[in-house]
């Protein structure tokens, strides 16, 4: 069986309750202004703002938390408190001026010890016994504590606010990167041709202008995935459902590593560094790479970087370009077996890449020179003087490339 514990306030006869809390509303206002005065005294930084009517919104704050505590203490200190949600202004106003609520939770402790010394002085006039004002001590520490928490309500919802409206002009910002003129329209640009308004919205979000940028284009491994931790001058945008970032200086030493870090678990891929105003060129790279990656024909698990990738991005995108260049110049194969066409293909590129006998080509692919020389006179038969013409052997190089880089050839 739970025992009830015992309330020394509620055995105060309830006329002695009336008297106190009667005594205590008379001294309200004056109390509100000996609490403020001495506040200014002590954080003499505090701004004092007005509300509607031009009286100091701290003044009615303070008033108004000594009143609903005073007529709280007829109900019994034990109840729930009622807090006014002007303390939420309060913290809410701290998070817009991105300040911490330090100051703040200071501020009210020492309202609270000055508000109390009176409360004690009325107590002791009325006669309130001692355990019973102990307890009202207490309860005024946890109304204390619920002034805290609305101000923090209110510092949260303002952070939350400004997170998200950053995150909005950030990525508007984004989009005027992506889809800009590359170059400056003459009389629409400011300093260095940078477009007024591009320049106005990068001020607005406390974004330098760099130089030079690098976009990278990511895949989500799972749809609850947390964003990458990326440094505070990298833009990024996870509303797109392939989040992209951007870069800025993307070459400044140890950049890659961080950025590497921060994406871990993350696949994509990040374009070469650009002029500013040709941010959209690295997009395109990037996510042309990672479309690779989905295809499965580059690495996934990593943030790849394009310039190391510059042979597959090159060569296997335009597929219809490479397809039809391959049926047109391996045409020769056709008439060979699958399994003996393509290790004619794989001898042709290893001749082509190495541009050497019959020893270096045998080395390059593990077999006999003899087995090398066997193909290389096929070949020359089944393209005949076309395989000494630089540009078909140009073209050659290309396609066999291009099917080494799908898996097609060894």
């Amino acid at each position: 069986m739970v025992t009830a514990v015992r309330s020394a306030w509620r055995e105060v006869p309830p006329y002695q309750v009336r008297q106190f809390a009667a005594l205590a509303l008379e001294e309200v206002p004056t109390l509100a202004q000996d609490i403020l005065r001495e506040i200014r005294r002590e954080y003499p930084q505090l701004q004092l703002i007005p509300d509607e009517f031009g009286e100091p919104r701290a003044l009615v704050g303070i008033r108004q938390s000594l009143e609903h505590f005073v007529a709280h203490l007829t109900a019994g200190p034990d109840r729930p408190h009622v807090h006014p949600r002007v303390f939420q202004e309060f913290g809410r106003g701290e998070g817009i001026q991105g300040r911490s609520l330090d100051v703040l939770q200071a501020v009210y402790r020492l309202g609270v010890r000055l508000a109390w010394r009176r409360l004690a002085e009325i107590g002791q006039q009325v006669a309130i016994p001692a355990p019973a004002m102990y307890e009202l001590a207490e309860s005024g520490y946890e109304y204390l504590d619920g002034l805290v928490a609305e101000s923090v309500r209110g510092y949260a919802e303002a952070a939350a606010r400004q997170a998200g409206e950053r995150l909005r002009l950030q990525r508007r910002l984004m989009e005027q990167l992506f889809t800009g003129p590359g170059r400056r329209r003459r009389g629409a640009g400011a300093a260095d041709g940078v477009p007024s308004a591009l320049a106005e919205r990068a001020a607005r979000i406390g974004w330098p202008l760099p130089e030079r940028v690098a976009v990278a284009v990511l895949l989500r491994p799972a749809r609850e995935a947390v964003a990458p931790a990326v440094a505070p001058d990298v833009l990024l945008d996870m509303e797109s459902e392939r989040p992209r970032m951007v870069v800025p200086e993307p070459d400044t030493p140890g950049r890659r590593e961080l950025l590497a870090r921060a994406a871990a678990g993350w696949s994509g891929a990040i374009g070469p560094a650009v002029p500013l105003l040709d941010a959209a060129k690295s997009l395109r790279w990037a996510g042309a790479a990672v479309d690779l990656t989905e295809r499965g024909l580059l690495p996934a698990g990593e943030l790849l970087q394009c310039t190391e990738y510059t042979e597959a991005l090159v060569l296997l995108p335009p597929e219809e370009l490479i397809e039809d260049l391959t049926r047109r110049r391996l045409a020769p194969l056709d008439s060979c077996g699958p399994a003996h066409g393509r290790r004619l293909a794989e001898t042709l590129l290893a001749w082509l890449e190495t541009r050497g006998g019959a020893p270096e080509v045998a080395a390059r692919l593990g077999v006999h020179p003899q087995t090398v020389r066997y193909r290389l006179r096929q070949i020359r038969e089944l393209w005949g003087t076309e395989i000494d013409d630089p540009d078909r052997r140009f073209e050659l190089e290309l396609v066999l490339r291009a099917r080494r880089l799908r898996g097609e050839l060894s």
